[in-house]
Parts: structure tokens; C-alpha cells; sequence
């Protein structure tokens, strides 16, 4: 592989690297969504809530003479996490379990899980690469990080279709909602694992006949 070629394919696996790392932050942290409720009183307390794959954390916030709702997330208060009751069946999240489609939780969380699968093994074929004359394991490294940009963003879209239909149900206090940090970090690194292994993909390919009578295997060798 030219030296050219070597310092395209690291500048790719640099963006898959941190493509990697932001998908680990999203899937383990809990703030995919943030929930308010409707404010009746003032002077009270409001409970709001963020949640992510694996787990809700709802927190009691005071409301003021001027908020007319509950929030933000970031302002103190009692704070109480439980995991999502058919991941825990000994945890309690009824107010979670309640507003919204246990399928749809469920199926964002293995989707991810999918998701790291992919990663995993990707990375596996792309540190084997690393050895002598074994540049052809570039390409399935590629097409597993592509996959797993896939699984990610698909993720990442059925736990917004969830969060829309709680916040649509009539059977929830949810009146507003909006997608915090760890949503964005899931579809950053998706874009990137999808971006990252293209470009992986499309240079670890054998170089094209520069002539029509010539074939690729007549081709010089990339070693």
C-alpha cells in the first residue's frame, strides 16, 4: 500500500475511532430524551424525567412565581433512576411502562446491541489488517462499520418514534419533550461510522484497470 494510500485509510479508521467512542457514550448514558409534564401551579413541584436505552431518572424540580414548565433537567432536585421494568423485573417504572410501547424500548436496545456487535468486530478485522499482507481484511472491517452506522441510526429513530407517541398518548402527563445530548452522540456516530466505512471500504478495493485492455488482474500488485 503507497503512502498515500496508508494516510487516507488512517485518516478513516481515526473518524471510525471516534465514531466508536460516541456510540459507547450514547448507549450507556441516559439522556436520550428529556420529558416535562404540564405545569398547573406555581409555587409546587414538577417531575420531569431523561431516559435512554436501559433506563428512566425522573427528578422533582421546583417551580417558580414565572416558570410555566417544568425544567430544565439541570436545575437540583430529588433524583430517582430505575431501570425499565422488562429489562428488571425487580426495578418499578410505571410511569414509563405505562405511556409507552414496551416493544418500542426493547427494540432500540437490541438494535444497538447490534449495533456494538458490529463495532466489535470490525475493530477485531481492522487490527488484524494491521498485519503483513493482510491489507484485505480492510474490507470486511469497512462493510461490519457500516452495519453498525445502520443499526445505530435505526436505533436512534425508533426510540424517537417511542418518545413522539408518549408525549402524543393521552394516557401520559408528558406534554413536551426534546432529544438531549446522548441522541445527538448516537446520530454523530452513526454519520461517522457510515461516513468512516465508505471511505475504508472504497480504498481498501483493488485499484481499476487505468487501460480498457487492461484487466485487473494484470494489474500491479498493492505489496
Amino acid at each position: 500500500m503507497s503512502p498515500t494510500k496508508t494516510l487516507k485509510v488512517r485518516v478513516a479508521l481515526l473518524c471510525i475511532l471516534v465514531g466508536i467512542v460516541l456510540a459507547l457514550v450514547a448507549v450507556v448514558t441516559d439522556h436520550w430524551a428529556v420529558l416535562s409534564p404540564h405545569v398547573g401551579h406555581r409555587n409546587a413541584t414538577c417531575e420531569a424525567a431523561h431516559f435512554g436505552l436501559w433506563r428512566i431518572c425522573t427528578k422533582r424540580i421546583f417551580v417558580g412565581d414565572k416558570e410555566r414548565s417544568c425544567g430544565p433537567i439541570t436545575l437540583p432536585g430529588e433524583k430517582n433512576c430505575s431501570y425499565f421494568r422488562h429489562f428488571n423485573p425487580g426495578e418499578s417504572s410505571e410511569i414509563f411502562e405505562v405511556t409507552t410501547q414496551k416493544e418500542y424500548s426493547i427494540s432500540a436496545a437490541a438494535i444497538a446491541i447490534f449495533s456494538l456487535g458490529f463495532i466489535i468486530v470490525g475493530t477485531l478485522c481492522a487490527l488484524l489488517s494491521f498485519r503483513k499482507k493482510r491489507d484485505y481484511l480492510l474490507r470486511p472491517a469497512s462493510m461490519f462499520y457500516i452495519f453498525a452506522g445502520l443499526c445505530l441510526s435505526v436505533s436512534a429513530e425508533v426510540l424517537r418514534q417511542s418518545v413522539q407517541r408518549m408525549v402524543d398518548s393521552e394516557h401520559t402527563a408528558w406534554i413536551a419533550h426534546s432529544l438531549a445530548w446522548s441522541f445527538v452522540c448516537a446520530c454523530v456516530a452513526a454519520a461517522l461510522l457510515l461516513v468512516g466505512g465508505l471511505a475504508l471500504l472504497l480504498l481498501a478495493l483493488p485499484r481499476m484497470p487505468r487501460d480498457p485492455w487492461e484487466s485487473c488482474m494484470d494489474a500491479e500488485p498493492e505489496h
